[in-house]
């Protein structure tokens, strides 16, 4: 049975943002087995600051 709201008081919108690496990649993850469904595309920038790719990715709720 799919949960009709989502876990943990999450919000229904999340915008994910983080480093382009394997721990961005498993929170996306994460949230898809959760129930939530990517929304739009996904964006990229370089940080000149940090000196690495900066990755941002929206979310929603899709339980039912």
């Amino acid at each position: 049975m799919t949960a009709t709201s989502p876990p943990d008081g999450k919000l229904v919108y999340r915008l994910m943002t983080g480093t382009d690496d394997k721990l961005f990649c498993e929170r996306v993850s994460q949230a898809l087995i959760e129930g939530y469904e990517l929304y739009g595309l996904p964006v990229m920038t370089f940080d000149h600051a940090r000196g690495e790719m900066r990755v941002a990715q929206a979310v929603v709720w899709g339980g039912s």
